[in-house]
C-alpha cells in the first residue's frame, strides 16, 4: 500500500453535496441531513478510487481573511451575509445547510477523520500548507480552481476537481494544467491574478482574459516579467502594455490574495486511516437519519487500513 495524503476543501465539498441531494433527506428530529449524507457518500466515492493512506478534512476557520480583505476590500464582498466588528464575518449560507455543519463536524470526528483549520486563514491556505509541507503524494479535493496552483507532478501533487460532479471527476497534473490553460500549474496564480475571478471579487486586470494572460506569461515567464517588460515598454503591444499599466495598483497586491499560504504551522497532523468502531458508526447513522450513508464511508475508510 504505497501513502498517499488526501485533503478534502470540506466546505467546498459539503456545499456540492447539499445542492446535489434532494432536501427531502431528513434526520429523526426533521433536521435535513441532505449535504452530510452527499459528504459522507463523496468521502466513500474519493477513499475508494484514490486509495488513500492519510485522510484530512480541511476547515475554513475564516473563510474571509481580514489581511486579504485589507489587500483587495472587494475580496468576497457579495458573499458576506453579516459583517461582523473584530471578527470573521458571517458568510451566506442556506439555513438548511448552516444547520448541518454541526453534524457533518460530528461525523468526520467519528470516522476518525481530523479537521485542520488555522486562526485568520482559509481551507485552501491550510491546503497549501500541508500539500507543500507533506513528504508524501498528495491529492487534494477540491472544486476551487484556485487549487490548480498547487499542482507539482515532481512532488505528486495532484487536483481531484469536482467542478463537473461526482461522476465526472478530472484529475489534474502538469500536463492537464498546460492542455487546458496553456500555463504551468506554477504560473497558475499569476494566470488568475490577471484574469481576475468575480466568484471571489476580483477584478483582475481590464481587457485581460486567459489567452492573453496565458501569452504574457509564455513571452515573459512570470508576473513581475510581465510588469517588467511593461515598463520598458518591449515585449508586447502598446495596446497590452496600457492595460497592465493601468492595472498596476491591483497587481501590486492581488498576487498575495490569489497565492495560497503555504507555510503555516499546523503542528503535527496524526491523519493515518484507520479503522472507525462500528458501534458508533451506526450510533451516528441512527441519530441523523444517515441510513447506509455512514456505513459505506466507515467501510471504505476501514478498507484502507
Amino acid at each position: 500500500m504505497s501513502d498517499r495524503l488526501m485533503l478534502l476543501d470540506s466546505a467546498s465539498l459539503y456545499f456540492r453535496a447539499f445542492f446535489g441531494v434532494p432536501d427531502t433527506v431528513k434526520a429523526p428530529d426533521g433536521r435535513p441531513v441532505n449535504a452530510v449524507r452527499g459528504f459522507l457518500d463523496m468521502i466513500a466515492k474519493l477513499v475508494t478510487t484514490y486509495e488513500p493512506t492519510e485522510l484530512v478534512a480541511c476547515w475554513d476557520d475564516d473563510w474571509r481573511p481580514q489581511w486579504r480583505v485589507d489587500l483587495i476590500p472587494t475580496y468576497k464582498t457579495h458573499r458576506v451575509a453579516e459583517p461582523v466588528v473584530a471578527g470573521p464575518d458571517v458568510e451566506v449560507v442556506p439555513d438548511p445547510l448552516e444547520t448541518q455543519v454541526p453534524v457533518i463536524r460530528e461525523a468526520l470526528e467519528t470516522l476518525g477523520i481530523p479537521i485542520i483549520g488555522a486562526a485568520e486563514h482559509e481551507a485552501d491556505d491550510v491546503i497549501g500548507s500541508l500539500a507543500t509541507q507533506s513528504a508524501m503524494p498528495v491529492d487534494v479535493v477540491t472544486g476551487d480552481r484556485d487549487l490548480f496552483q498547487l499542482v507539482d507532478d515532481a512532488r505528486g501533487i495532484r487536483v481531484i476537481y469536482t467542478g463537473r460532479g461526482m461522476s465526472n471527476l478530472d484529475v489534474l497534473t502538469d500536463d492537464a494544467i498546460i492542455a487546458k490553460y496553456n500555463v504551468r500549474p506554477n504560473q497558475y496564480a499569476d494566470f488568475a491574478t490577471m484574469r481576475g475571478d468575480a466568484s471571489d471579487g476580483l477584478p483582475g486586470v481590464a481587457g485581460v482574459g486567459d489567452k492573453t494572460a496565458a501569452t504574457l506569461l509564455a513571452a515573459h515567464g512570470d508576473l513581475d516579467g510581465i510588469l517588467a517588460a511593461a515598463e520598458r515598454g518591449d515585449g508586447m503591444t502598446a495596446g497590452v502594455r496600457a492595460k497592465i499599466t493601468a492595472a498596476s495598483d491591483y497587481l501590486a497586491v492581488a498576487p498575495r490574495v490569489v497565492r495560497v499560504v503555504r507555510d503555516l504551522d499546523l503542528g503535527s497532523v496524526d491523519a493515518r486511516i484507520r479503522a472507525t468502531e462500528q458501534n458508533a458508526v451506526d450510533d451516528l447513522a441512527a441519530r441523523w437519519g444517515l441510513g447506509t450513508a455512514a456505513t459505506r464511508a466507515a467501510k471504505a475508510l476501514r478498507a484502507r487500513t
